[in-house]
């Protein structure tokens, strides 16, 4: 840790014991996986490559990694233990930068590679390559010669994609910057060739939030070119609700197969989903809203909001229930609002500041009556209970949004949203 900035030099995490929350240890980092981008900016890292028990080697995305600190990972303890294949687009940061020849941006001398480091951008999960360790002169990594000195990525120059490619890692990395909804409209706009070749070179996460973003057909022509496992993944990426919605629009041998690949617990969310008719609220539901038991304190309750991962309509209320405290929950206490939470003290309990005036929605609630609760009463989510007492999702507006709108909504914004098609790169065009 240096001036606030937790930065890690991969050469002290080659080897490195990867240990899951309870203390368990998982396997050793062997590598890292990045994304270089275009125009020397600095690389994202995707993920580490885990040799577990087997000796396999798995990916460990950053987004699943809680913690690197000295000599240790700390994993969510949610992995996936299919193998690791290097994908087109991704580059192994100690397989393929260390000892590479490089030159310096300033004067063009040759200096090789002995070491980078890497950084968690603040307030987010990414982490990305910040500096680069060189060595000046001829020899390699191993002679001992020549002055070395610690510059940033931007400093040199051998590394990054160049601006006229055309291959997918150069439209990735042109895109990368977009939030999923654009590059939703630069998929929907690609050649079904381009479309599926840029698709396979995302990692699960951004697949999962650009699929999305896509009308029904796009999403179901891109699951249908990755490989079963791959799909699976990205499901189990994908928020409950919008796997459920594009699973039920497939096939029901597809879809149970897919189910069947998936982790269980991941599954069991969508299965439950399914059981619901499409325009209720049981239908509309997501199964992970943010829910608390009555001792948490207000402070809990802040910490928990400010996941960068959660929706603002999620984000804006926490739901108070009786253990178990994952959906379908233990009874159902009622609702304390993000504006409430801002003004009570810290240390206080949610239990003792729950709304319960409003009633909650049963799971059988039709679409109509779902947008009138939330009109009526100015709310952006409302929570959904069953006959028992038990939470069992919330439903926002946002998904309220997408089933009042027409079918082709998303078609008419795709064809005058922010981001024009005069605005893609040549590439983009599928030639």
């Amino acid at each position: 840790m240096a001036g606030g900035v937790h930065r890690v030099f991969v050469s002290h995490l080659s080897g490195v014991a990867v240990f899951d929350p309870n203390g368990d240890q998982v396997g050793r980092v062997q590598d890292l996986v990045a994304m270089l981008r275009v125009g020397g900016r600095p690389p994202r890292v995707l993920g580490l490559v885990v040799e577990v028990v087997s000796r396999r080697r798995i990916f460990l995305p950053m987004t699943r990694v809680t913690g690197v600190e000295s000599g240790q990972v700390i994993t969510t303890g949610v992995i996936n233990l299919r193998r690791f294949e290097q994908r087109p687009t991704e580059t192994l940061v100690v397989g393929e930068l260390l000892d590479r020849r490089v030159r310096l941006a300033d004067g063009g001398e040759e200096v090789t590679v002995l070491d980078v480091s890497i950084t968690r951008l603040p307030a987010r999960r990414d982490w990305e390559i910040d500096k680069v360790f060189v060595r000046k002169g001829k020899g390699g990594a191993l002679r001992r010669k020549g002055e070395t000195l610690t510059v940033e990525w931007s400093a040199v120059t051998g590394f990054s994609l160049e601006e006229h490619g055309q291959g997918a890692a150069n439209l990735l990395a042109t895109f990368e910057r977009l939030r999923p909804a654009d590059l939703a409209n630069v998929l929907h706009h690609l050649s079904p060739k381009r479309r599926a070749e840029v698709a396979a070179a995302l990692d699960d996460d951004r697949l999962a939030d650009v699929l999305e973003e896509l009308p029904d057909d796009d999403q179901i022509e891109i699951l249908g070119k990755l490989q079963e496992e791959r799909a699976a993944d990205v499901l189990e990426a994908m928020d409950p609700d919008d796997a459920a919605d594009l699973l039920s629009e497939l096939p029901e041998d597809d879809m149970e197969r897919l189910l069947t690949l998936m982790q269980p617990d991941d599954a069991a969310d969508v299965r439950r989903l399914l059981a619901y008719e499409d325009r209720t609220a049981g239908g509309l539901m997501t199964t992970e809203p943010i829910v608390l038991r009555p001792d948490a304190t207000v402070a809990d309750a802040l910490a928990r909001v400010r996941n960068p991962d959660l929706s603002p309509a999620l984000a804006a209320q926490v739901y108070v229930c009786r253990p178990p405290d994952e959906t379908p929950t233990g009874k159902y206490l009622g609702t304390v609002h993000f504006q409430r939470l801002l003004r009570d003290p810290p240390f206080t309990l949610v239990g003792s500041i729950v709304d319960t005036d409003l009633r909650p929605l049963p799971p059988d609630t039709p679409l109509p009556s779902v947008t009138s609760y939330l009109a009526t009463y100015n709310m952006v989510a409302a929570p959904v209970v069953d006959e028992s007492g038990a939470l069992l999702g919330a439903v926002t507006v946002d998904d309220v949004l997408d089933h009042l709108l027409p079918d082709d909504w998303r078609e008419t914004e795709l064809h005058s949203g922010a981001l024009g098609m005069s605005d893609l790169p040549e590439a983009a065009d599928g030639h």
